[in-house]
């Protein structure tokens, strides 16, 4: 009986032992687990996975990233006062040119019109280079100050610029056409390049032309162009 009574108690000791023995393995696995990252670093995470952290999140469809994690539509960017960087410059082979007077005037003025007859826009910069008739010399001076945005013209849109073309007592000259060149963004650029010469329209027929003629700057607003042209004491 006394040697039954010891195998048992050796037997269940040894099964405490081994129960221990599991119990410490479990918990050692379950430790080492918790301590592994869940993706190792540098490596490609699953297909599926999240953006890592510290990666640009995509910017969706037609968005530009912009520095400090900001979107903005894409398109062509454009300075305040310099126009849309993206666009170019209106030549000879973008407008048509008409040029009209205004009743009860006398002819003192002249408006200068250009319609944009491509299909995509430009910018009509500063102001015009006007010479009368067959002058080949410098092109008249700007008159009053430039507009707060420069002339960009969609299709069939327009601009305008107004000529001070004579003012009571000056002694004066009589033409029927005048040659208009266009500048770009570099104020004063393109002087130099041959201008193209424009028969002045039925309406307005010939022009009497003074000693101090002005130009206007382009502008897309004529009733801005026409308040500097009669209200600003030239005239």
């Amino acid at each position: 009986m006394r040697t039954a009574r010891k195998s048992w108690k050796t037997c269940t000791l040894g099964a405490v032992a081994v129960a221990a023995l599991l119990s410490t393995a479990a918990c050692d696995s379950g430790g080492a687990d918790e301590r592994k990252s869940p993706a190792a670093s540098g490596t490609a995470g699953a297909p599926g996975a999240g953006t890592p952290s510290g990666a640009p999140t995509p910017a969706p469809a037609g968005t530009t990233a912009r520095p400090g994690g900001g979107e903005g539509t894409s398109g062509p960017s454009q300075s305040p006062g310099g126009g849309d960087t993206a666009v170019a410059a209106c030549n000879d082979n973008d407008l048509s040119i008409d040029t009209s007077g205004w009743r009860q005037d006398s002819g003192q003025h002249l408006l200068i019109t250009a319609t944009n007859f491509t299909d995509k826009a430009c910018t009509l910069y500063h102001y015009p280079y006007v010479r009368f008739g067959t002058d080949i010399g410098d092109p008249i001076a700007p008159a009053g100050s430039a507009p707060r945005a420069v002339a960009t013209i969609g299709p069939k849109e327009k601009a305008y610029a107004g000529v001070f073309v004579f003012r009571a007592g000056q002694r004066t000259r009589t033409v029927t056409s005048i040659s208009l060149g266009y500048q770009d963004r570099a104020p004063g650029s393109n002087r130099d390049v041959a201008s193209l010469d424009i028969r002045l329209s039925d309406e307005v027929g010939s022009l009497t032309v003074g000693s101090d003629p002005r130009v206007t700057y382009w502008n897309t607003d004529l009733r801005a162009v026409e308040d500097l042209l009669f209200r600003s004491g030239k005239s």
